[in-house]
């Protein structure tokens, strides 16, 4: 006896195959393709890419630039950019390390523009590097309001330190540190060697702990 489905039933899953899957349903990686599918990005798909790592490039933003009030205005930029060159990123598991390049770079034109030129530090300078390296994860166990205290406080005084930096060094340090890349992923964003980009990180850890010093000796 050969059985058959109800007209309905046959309806309902034709349907169903052609309902389209909800931006807001798809991974961070099915959402990039199908923002690369057609000449522009589907706009309710680049709305919800949009909503996923504005706060990647908020902090990103905020910790290579934190004295520019017009961050808000950079980050539109950052995605200007994105939404015209999307289509060009092979790749869209690599799209995090992909976006904070977009954003270094607009960083370092932003520079250009502005002319904030620091002081020079030559990579080649002989210096004796501490390799000790600084502890940057804190405890989560319910701090007492002190140590919240004192949590704040570090904080504030370690990115006053990380501004210090010179700008090669910043970079780096933030990509590293704060946003977790790792040294060939920074070495792809900021277009230099893996061996400087490691001689980057430990000179800028060296500056910081001998900056922090005093506090932490405090």
């Amino acid at each position: 006896m050969t059985s058959s489905l109800p007209l309905s039933w046959l309806t309902v899953e034709i349907n169903a195959a052609r309902t389209p899957v909800q931006a807001t349903e798809l991974s961070n990686y099915d959402l990039i393709v199908r923002c690369q599918t057609g000449v522009r990005p589907d706009r309710v798909a680049f709305a919800e890419l949009v909503k996923r790592y504005q706060s990647h490039v908020d902090r990103l933003l905020y910790h290579l630039a934190p004295d520019w009030f017009d961050r808000a205005d950079l980050a539109q930029e950052v995605w200007i950019r994105v939404y015209r060159h999307l289509n060009r990123l092979q790749e869209p598991g690599k799209f995090r390390s992909w976006l904070s390049r977009i954003v270094t770079n607009l960083f370092y034109d932003e520079l250009r523009k502005r002319k904030r030129h620091s002081t020079p530090l030559s990579l080649d300078a002989p210096r004796h590097v501490n390799t000790e390296e600084m502890e940057w994860e804190l405890p989560s166990e319910d701090p007492s309001p002190d140590e919240i205290l004192v949590t704040e406080e570090f904080y504030s005084q370690l990115q006053a330190a990380i501004h210090r930096l010179p700008d090669t060094f910043r970079t780096t340090i933030v990509l590293r540190e704060l946003q977790g890349l790792s040294y060939e992923e920074i070495a792809e964003i900021t277009g230099v060697s893996l061996g400087t980009v490691k001689s980057r990180i430990a000179r800028a850890r060296y500056r910081l702990q001998q900056d922090l010093q005093p506090y932490l000796d405090s």
